[in-house]
């Protein structure tokens, strides 16, 4: 269980449920390492995280660059007890074929999901085990187990986080490794979803346009507010598993 005092990595933390999560971390007294690509968006959540009364600091930068990591993982220690990370930030880069993706757009995907994953670990992993536990959370997704046309990309990029995430429960069993699937929630993603181009591009639109037309899509508040949720049970009865938002909502 968290307590006020604590510290944490979260990525992704400029928009979305990233935002969200380091906001509600922070109200609870949970000192924060935010990491982002964009520099005005990510100085943005540092200051409204300072104003909920978190000690807060910032790197704007790509999580898989080891420097990035690197950097999160000293401020943590220095803003308080670190306790480890939260993977949130991935790329949809929705629309394309598969084999459509050039190979920039293509590493932007694999970056954000499998890239900062490792570099993650590599950063956090060693003074977490020093430590004799951590929390790792690494945010996976349904549409790692399907095939949509469309996204099929950044299925694979999760489908492959997700399995990092159970490697590391099966070779540091001292850090509670966790996949959390937020579900669809109503984010940037399902905009760009919704509005997306390229070869695949018409028969993804009208499934991503049905969760925002049926309703279906959480806000990013309660996605965070599920992991929140889970993370207050005993972290030991969390390891190595798939943690799914609407069943913790659901209770």
């Amino acid at each position: 269980m968290l307590i006020q005092g604590d510290s944490l990595i979260v990525t992704g933390a400029s928009h979305g449920i990233g935002r969200a999560l380091a906001l509600a971390l922070a109200r609870r007294g949970i000192h924060l390492a935010l990491c982002a690509r964009g520099d005005e968006a990510l100085d943005s959540s540092r200051r409204d995280c300072r104003r909920a009364g978190a000690r807060v600091s910032a790197v704007a930068g790509n999580a898989a660059h080891d420097e990035v990591c690197e950097r999160l993982v000293e401020q943590a220690m220095e803003l308080g007890r670190f306790k480890g990370f939260i993977h949130v930030a991935g790329v949809l880069a929705p629309g394309p074929y598969v084999w459509e993706h050039d190979a920039d757009e293509a590493a932007q995907v694999w970056d954000a999901s499998v890239g900062g994953a490792l570099a993650l670990m590599r950063a956090a992993v060693p003074e977490l085990r020093r430590r004799g536990k951590g929390l790792a959370v690494f945010f996976g997704s349904g549409a790692s187990q399907r095939h949509q046309i469309g996204i099929g990309l950044y299925s694979a990029a999760k489908a492959a986080e997700e399995f990092l995430a159970g490697q590391l429960s099966a070779e540091a069993p001292e850090i509670t490794s966790v996949v959390y699937r937020p579900a669809v929630a109503d984010t940037r993603m399902q905009s760009q979803a919704r509005n997306a181009t390229g070869g695949a591009a018409s028969v993804l639109r009208p499934v991503f346009t049905n969760y925002l037309e049926s309703r279906q899509l959480l806000t990013p508040e309660a996605a965070a507010q599920a992991l929140l949720t889970a993370l207050e049970q005993d972290w030991a009865e969390l390891r190595g598993r798939v943690l799914s938002a609407r069943e913790i909502l659901r209770g």
